[in-house]
């Protein structure tokens, strides 16, 4: 956009920012005001563009450029919001089929030790989460946790921890592995493959971290009832785990082949799964399925906060305020502002952050391609050195209420920093020592 509008000074740019700043004040506290964090993130993000919108009319400004801009927004905020709404209700229709009980009874049942309970849930989510996503991948494993041991913290709070690092490094080298990833891949930034090449920082850099944690597990072993009905799969959840790898891939298929977007695929992918629910209601068995009541299961409040937050940050774009960002890059090099966007992303919420970098879309330099990863990595990786900075953390916090809180995080988040800095020494000397990777643009 070369007809960039300086607006930060004038009475809207002052009152946007404010909005947005007070916005994320009630988003990082909702455990003390006990407010949903979509709700300020709808109201900031929608209320900057009426006052944008209000400041042109006023003026009497050219208002096609904003007309533009949003469509464009709406074009990006879609993308993610239905990929996510069809991610969704295929985790919610596995749940019902009892897909995840099964698993967690399989774990439960073999007896097996804390420690090894919790490298067993740590490596599920590493490579669940690619597939899943980290959010729902960090939900469904930290209610696993706590139907393993609801008493025992210091297990619970050593597990959540490594199953919130383990997701996000696991979300990291896969382009739906996280939402800043799929944003990433989705604005063209990186190609499927590309992403795969994160996959020795994250692995490392995760297993360090959980090593590191690992020592302070409890030994012994969980209580296990040996009355425990077993729980078993479900009619269709077979089929509909299959579905699900099949929409992953129409997703891949249709961004990488196709030149549509990601979420047609996903979209397809649900059509499937509608049809697949009739042919099962239809059939013989007693069975009877609602697709409907699945996606109504979906947790609509982190859709709508997305859609928040990625509004708010396009708004911010629209006034001039990424200017200042982009001349970060210009001052201190790339590879020093995308660590440091890793720090920021775990004070911050990743989306947002993530959401500012593409917004901006800063000169990477010779080797932009790899800087792209790298910033996809520590905004993913980084999102986790702070209980909140992340989805998957903000998700586990909510689920395992006043045992994993931002406290207990931070007693072990040196933890996590050892992990991190390990992570970004393997992307350096693999992407910029030994050139394997990106392609040089």
């Amino acid at each position: 956009m070369h007809d960039q509008l300086h607006l930060t000074t004038t009475w809207v740019g002052i009152v946007s920012l404010i909005i947005f700043v007070v916005g994320y004040y009630f988003i990082a506290t909702e455990d003390k005001y006990h407010i949903n964090k979509a709700k300020p993130a709808l109201l900031a993000g929608t209320g900057i563009f009426m006052l944008i919108g209000l400041y042109f009319s006023l003026n009497g400004l050219d208002g096609h450029g904003l007309e533009r801009e949003v469509e464009h927004l709406i074009v990006e905020i879609a993308g993610i919001f239905f990929f996510l709404m069809v991610a969704m209700t295929y985790i919610e229709a596995m749940i019902d089929r009892g897909v995840f009980s099964a698993l967690r009874y399989n774990l439960v049942s073999k007896g097996y030790t804390y420690k090894k309970l919790f490298w067993v849930t740590g490596l599920l989510a590493f490579f669940i989460s690619p597939v899943a996503d980290n959010l729902t991948t960090a939900l469904i494993l930290s209610t696993v946790l706590l139907t393993i041991d609801k008493e025992n913290k210091s297990f619970l709070v050593p597990g959540a921890i490594n199953i919130v690092v383990a997701a996000n490094a696991g979300g990291a080298w896969s382009p739906f592995g996280d939402i800043t990833t799929l944003m990433v891949w989705v604005d063209g930034k990186g190609s499927f493959t590309e992403f795969l090449f994160l996959f020795p920082a994250a692995i490392m850099g995760w297993g360090i971290t959980a090593f590191l944690l690992s020592r302070f597990v409890p030994a012994g072993e969980p209580p296990f009832n040996a009355e425990e009905k077993k729980a078993e799969i479900q009619e269709g959840g077979k089929v509909i785990i299959a579905l699900f790898a099949v929409t992953i891939a129409l997703a891949v298929l249709s961004h990488q082949v196709m030149h549509l977007p990601a979420m047609w695929g996903m979209m397809f992918g649900l059509a499937l799964l509608k049809m697949y629910v009739y042919k099962i209601n239809m059939g013989p068995s007693e069975t009877e399925l609602n697709a409907f009541s699945w996606i109504a299961k979906i947790e609509n409040d982190t859709l709508l906060f997305f859609f928040g937050i990625l509004a708010a940050v396009g708004g911010l774009h629209f006034l001039g305020f990424l200017e200042y960002f982009t001349s970060l890059y210009e001052q201190f090099g790339a590879t020093v502002v995308n660590v440091g966007v890793g720090f920021l992303s775990a004070i911050v919420d990743n989306v947002p952050v993530m959401s500012a970098v593409l917004k901006a879309n800063p000169d990477m330099g010779a080797d932009a391609q790899s800087q792209w990863m790298l910033v996809t990595m520590t905004a993913g990786v980084g999102g986790s050195l702070i209980s909140f900075g992340s989805a998957a953390g903000v998700g586990v916090m909510g689920k395992m209420h006043g045992i994993y809180t931002f406290a207990s995080h931070m007693k072990y988040a040196w933890t996590v920093l050892v992990g991190y800095i390990v992570s970004i020494v393997v992307w350096y000397f693999q992407f910029e020592v030994l050139h394997i990777g990106a392609h040089h643009m």
